[in-house]
């Protein structure tokens, strides 16, 4: 597993990909929060926190992650690698854990450098440090449990197509609906008092992101993203 995790990390760092992916994570949200003038400018907003931040970064990363890993295992298929890969003294958890965690830990390194917006609200508040770490640390972990999501469907994504544009549009479209769509539905008027909601992981991230870290969420996260490890595993293991 070490070896794939090895590999996976020296593929995205030995070409542009990796530098590209905290480049392009970086400068829309330094864009959208601290120079374009609307309403996630923070600066305009009039009080500090990082609100605008915890909002948008989802969104960025329903298109950005599946970018990630749309050639994880695209590329494996394509060039015929895949039976190659089979035959390494290697299960096919090992190879699906250590692409997962490979993806996994390029978002972390992405997300590392915003720590740096933490310190610049403490120092905007009025009186300086005024901050509700809480909140702030709490959607930080809802944003690592929403990656290792996101993570894990863009893997299951990836082994649907030798082709990486269609796995890049199965990830977003599949993110998309994990994220939003059952929120969408428990609007619809038939199903209102269902919770459905529930269901989806923009509520079990906005409960988290209050700064209250409930075993039900952090549960929901974890069997979100087994679940979709385990069909990348009956996948792969056709392919």
């Amino acid at each position: 597993m070490l070896a794939i995790l090895k590999k996976e990390l020296n593929l995205f760092f030995a070409s542009p990909i990796g530098y590209l992916v905290i480049a392009v994570f970086l400068l829309f949200n330094g864009l959208f929060l601290w120079v374009f003038k609307g309403d996630f400018n923070i600066l305009n907003a009039g009080f500090a926190d990082l609100n605008n931040f915890f909002f948008i970064s989802p969104w960025f990363f329903i298109f950005l992650i599946p970018a990630i890993t749309m050639r994880t295992f695209t590329d494996e298929i394509k060039l015929g690698t895949i039976e190659i890969l089979k035959t390494k003294p290697v299960t096919s958890w090992q190879i699906i854990i250590g692409k997962y965690l490979g993806v996994f830990i390029l978002i972390i390194l992405a997300l590392i450098p915003t720590l740096t917006y933490v310190y610049t609200i403490f120092k905007l508040g009025n009186p300086i440090g005024n901050l509700d770490f809480g909140s702030t640390f709490g959607s930080y972990f809802g944003l690592l449990f929403l990656a290792s999501s996101f993570s894990s469907i863009g893997l299951f994504s990836s082994t649907l197509s030798n082709n990486q544009i269609v796995a890049f549009i199965i990830g977003v479209a599949l993110s998309f609906f994990m994220f939003y769509g059952f929120q969408a539905i428990a609007e619809l008027e038939i199903v209102k008092n269902m919770s459905i909601e529930n269901l989806g992981l923009q509520e079990h991230f906005n409960s988290i992101s209050r700064g209250v870290i409930d075993t039900k969420d952090i549960l929901y996260f974890i069997s979100v993203t087994f679940f979709f490890l385990f069909l990348t595993k009956l996948n792969f293991d056709k392919l």
